[in-house]
């Protein structure tokens, strides 16, 4: 529910700089508030009978009712709806949900990573498929962190005199890889449960190592 979600983000532990200093509470914070007032419409209306249609879906993988921001498109009608969806909330909030996003981020994940392993035999979909079960379980909302920082914009991530102008994988381990770098302009990043990082710029074999995607929780030690 919209109060739930309000909940929600009152637990995480954000660390959020405005206008030089350190912002303690997020969700009263009167610049942040009104949108954080948007997303949680999104939560309001998918309780509501008369949206039921627009606002939910059905999961393709559990066979759940979840809310459409977190469900895959499965049909011409699944599409037909999500506009129909942005053009309520749009009335509704007359600015910005910020939840189309992240949802746009899930269904271009699940069919690259679907096509990487019918291609190269990895577990990348699987994976995926999981991480996605997990956000249509709780609910929760994503922000898609796609924009570098970029540094010279004529030159590719692999020849930026600052390596970190684009997000990269800097050491691989057994558990998992580290990665540094900027994203920015993330619109809710701070009203957010997850982000999920994407490259933002089509990337040849030198830049490899700044082809990378995943997602980890908003409050994640390291963010800011």
């Amino acid at each position: 529910t919209a109060q739930q979600y309000e909940e929600s983000l009152r637990r995480l532990n954000l660390v959020v700089y405005m206008f030089g200093k350190r912002v303690e509470n997020v969700v009263d914070d009167p610049i942040i508030r009104p949108s954080m007032n948007a997303v949680a419409k999104t939560y309001e209306l998918a309780h509501r009978p008369e949206h039921e249609d627009i606002m939910t879906a059905t999961s393709h993988i559990t066979g759940d009712k979840i809310n459409r921001f977190t469900h895959i498109h499965q049909s011409i009608e699944d599409l037909v709806k999500k506009s129909k969806m942005g053009r309520l909330l749009g009335r509704e909030t007359g600015c910005c949900f910020q939840r189309c996003v992240g949802m746009d981020s899930l269904n271009a994940l699940d069919m690259t990573t679907f096509d990487i392993d019918r291609k190269y035999g990895t577990e990348y979909h699987s994976r995926f498929v999981k991480y996605l079960e997990y956000v249509q379980d709780n609910d929760l909302t994503c922000c898609g962190a796609m924009t570098d920082t970029k540094g010279d914009r004529s030159l590719p991530p692999h020849k930026q005199a600052d390596p970190d102008m684009f997000m990269h994988v800097v050491e691989e381990k057994q558990d998992g890889v580290i990665v540094r770098g900027a994203k920015a302009h993330q619109t809710g990043a701070v009203n957010s449960h997850e982000i999920i990082v994407m490259p933002t710029i089509t990337l040849r074999e030198p830049d490899k190592d700044y082809a990378i995607s995943f997602a980890l929780p908003s409050d994640t030690e390291g963010i800011t």
